[in-house]
């Protein structure tokens, strides 16, 4: 009887082990705090990802990741500008399930990913429509703000170098994490701190007024203030920008131009038809960029957008810095520079990329 009873309890325990282990799916999943502050269940093994904001995107092709990608925003070409495809040639063949602030969950739903990537001011409602469908979303900002401010988009941040550094760091990692691809970021974030460094030390010693007044010209008379990264990349490459007073991305006037004067003004590598509407409309011709031919295209590498790219730190700073400041930079070569990084983190060279 004893024996019997020992039995009895022996095959309980084993069917109770067995049915947990068994039932027990969390247990192959793991958990990420994402960017906006939520804990977020993802698999092991991340194998298909679909990604909705740009800068994401481009992280994951510089990490090597795009075998993973099933699907991309719609916006793609507009954002990342149309001869990015050069670097990551299937994007066109992607299905594009949605966008920014937009998702068909049915189109969505047939990629049948593992995680989705969103930005961190998707609205709340497109974020909890995926969730509801079983699938697990990842919020990236690529900023260390506060919860309550890291869901907008233009949120308030007090200490800029910092907010952006540590959140720059963070972003690369959880998506290098995600992707599987950690080495990769280590990488890419020890690249951004070598350049950092360099510029910071041979523009030390120029002072707050002696900085060259800068105007970042977008379409629309958009550009950028406090609180995004283009303002802190003018500051780092020596500049002072000239739309400090505002915050955020924002649209601004002719007469806000007009009153800065600005000495240079410089226009990201995706809106070449900027640089012409300034050569040619008469409202600009008084400012002193433009008289003086300081209107520059920025390379392909220097992405001066609201949210920092990690070739953005480790080329474009330097890139601005070097037209600022020649004299200071006249040893460097941004030909060989690009070239380095776009054969580690792109698989070419940036010459190939043109």
């Amino acid at each position: 009887m004893f024996q019997r009873r020992h039995l009895l309890i022996f095959a309980k325990i084993s069917i109770i082990f067995s049915s947990l282990l068994f039932s027990a799916p969390a247990w192959a999943d793991r958990l990420v705090t994402d960017q906006i502050g939520r804990q977020v269940h993802i698999p092991d093994a991340v194998n298909r990802v679909v990604i909705l904001q740009h800068q994401t995107l481009n992280i994951a092709v510089q990490l090597d990741a795009m075998d993973k990608v099933v699907g991309v925003l719609d916006e793609w070409k507009k954002q990342l500008g149309a001869n990015y495809v050069r670097l990551a040639p299937q994007l066109p063949n992607l299905p594009m399930p949605g966008g920014l602030t937009k998702v068909n969950i049915e189109e969505l739903l047939k990629l049948k990913p593992d995680v989705v990537f969103v930005t961190n001011y998707a609205p709340a409602d497109m974020v909890k429509q995926i969730e509801d469908a079983g699938l697990s979303v990842v919020a990236i900002s690529l900023l260390d703000v506060p919860a309550a401010e890291a869901v907008k988009l233009n949120p308030s941040v007090k200490d800029e170098p910092a907010a952006i550094d540590s959140g720059f760091a963070t972003g690369v990692r959880l998506i290098a994490d995600v992707l599987g691809r950690k080495d990769q970021g280590e990488a890419m974030i020890a690249a951004t701190k070598k350049t950092r460094k360099l510029v910071a030390d041979r523009l030390a010693d120029i002072p707050a007024d002696k900085r060259v007044p800068v105007y970042m010209a977008n379409p629309d008379l958009t550009t950028y203030g406090r609180g995004k990264y283009t303002g802190l990349m003018m500051e780092r490459a020596g500049a002072r920008n000239v739309a400090s007073s505002i915050s955020g991305f924002k649209q601004v006037t002719m007469e806000d131009v007009l009153t800065w004067n600005p000495a240079v003004i410089f226009v990201q590598e995706r809106y070449p038809a900027v640089v012409d509407e300034i050569r040619k409309t008469p409202s600009w011709q008084t400012i002193d960029a433009v008289k003086n031919g300081r209107i520059y295209l920025m390379p392909e590498y220097a992405k001066a957008w609201g949210y920092p790219m990690p070739e953005a730190m480790a080329l474009g700073e330097l890139w601005m810095a070097k037209e600022l400041y020649p004299e200071r930079f006249k040893d460097i070569d941004m030909q060989r520079q690009a070239d380095a990084y776009y054969k580690e983190f792109y698989r070419t060279d940036y010459r190939a990329a043109q």
